[in-house]
């Protein structure tokens, strides 16, 4: 007797997704069941290409349904449909971003610049849609870092929207794309920085995307305030080191995001320890347990250490990320698998919401970096 689409289903609610404490069936996941008599193929949709338990989910399911009699073969085709974290209202700035990630950290010196880039880079690997926005208007660093080394054309043929720069598959904007020479300060006060960051979000043609990743500045300014009030956040990524002063800083930054009720995705220690090239033996040089600190006193996951290495500051500055320089490193599997916990944690938090209001639309501030092509 052939296997019926009921029976599959049947078996696969033994299947559970880790972080939603749910089965697959009941959350959505299996879909296009096909069976060619004792051959049976379907999708398994998950919520974001990094799923950390993709493989593990695979083959839950392909045995689970192999176990049935009257089934020979198994095709279990894992794909993906970006969850959304906070939902969009109606008319709002980036209407087809579907997360806003902003990557934060309580004071400079730490690399958060570096995490970014990297876990942009990582993402996009998965085969997600990905966007990075340098939101540090006085000290933009990603041009640098993703290998921007000339002035880009930022106008397309729509001459109402700015087009972003494209590189390895990340759509960038920077307001180092925009100022006129590398050592030329940007001394801004609070509403100009408003209006840089209004601009990048109303003005620039992201299209459509999974992620939008967010370097903001350190510290508890202007820019973080202005990210908050202009777009629903799907979360924040503090980023930290292990020495107790970063980490009263992050205290700091923590309290003024619970302020403005956006959720905290986790916290990510960089530089969390240096193995030494000759004899392989670690060393905490900034100390130990920060982020594992942070994590216990706020109930926020740890998302992953990533250890100190002259590799990734060299990656950095010739505008390559370790991810894509050195994929097989121990260095650029700490930033893949820190990436794929932040986006099984931004899924879990995006499937558990309820609904809420939509947010009042910002109004329309005045352009601070110039006049766009046909005003």
């Amino acid at each position: 007797m052939a296997v019926t689409a009921e029976q599959i289903l049947d078996a696969l609610k033994i299947v559970q997704d880790p972080d939603l404490h749910r089965d697959i069936v009941s959350l959505g996941f299996v879909q296009n069941i096909e069976i060619d008599q004792g051959d049976v193929k379907f999708d398994v949709v998950l919520t974001t290409p990094a799923c950390p338990v993709k493989d593990s989910l695979q083959d839950q399911a392909r045995r689970v349904v192999k176990a049935l009699p009257g089934v020979e073969g198994v095709n279990v085709n894992m794909t993906f449909n970006v969850a959304s974290g906070k939902k969009s209202p109606a008319g709002q700035l980036i209407p087809q971003v579907k997360n806003v990630i902003a990557v934060a950290s309580g004071k400079g010196g730490v690399g958060k610049s570096t995490v970014s880039t990297n876990l942009a880079a990582a993402l996009a690997q998965t085969g997600a849609t990905v966007g990075l926005m340098d939101a540090d208007i006085y000290g933009p660093n990603i041009p640098l870092m993703m290998g921007i080394k000339k002035k880009p054309d930022l106008y397309g043929n729509d001459d109402a929207k700015i087009v972003p720069v494209e590189r390895y598959g990340i759509k960038l904007m920077s307001i180092g794309f925009f100022i006129g020479e590398d050592d030329q300060a940007m001394i801004w006060r609070g509403p100009m920085v408003h209006g840089a960051i209004n601009q990048f979000l109303r003005d620039v043609d992201w299209g459509a995307l999974d992620y939008l990743v967010v370097d903001l500045p350190p510290g508890t300014g202007d820019a973080p305030l202005s990210l908050s009030q202009l777009v629903p956040i799907s979360g924040i990524v503090i980023v930290t080191t292990p020495q107790d002063v970063a980490l009263q800083d992050v205290v700091k930054g923590i309290a003024m995001w619970e302020k403005l009720d956006v959720p905290i995705i986790g916290v990510i220690e960089n530089m969390s320890y240096f193995v030494c090239p000759h004899c392989g033996e670690p060393t905490e040089i900034f100390g130990r347990g920060g982020g594992d600190r942070v994590s216990a006193k706020y109930n926020i996951p740890l998302l992953g250490r990533v250890p100190l290495d002259a590799r990734i500051r060299t990656s950095g500055d010739e505008g390559r990320p370790i991810v894509l320089s050195e994929p097989e490193s121990p260095l650029a599997i700490a930033f893949v698998q820190t990436a794929a916990q932040m986006a099984a944690r931004v899924s879990t938090m995006a499937m558990n919401e309820e609904e809420e209001p939509p947010v009042a639309v910002a109004p329309q501030p005045l352009r601070f970096f110039g006049k766009l092509r046909g005003d």
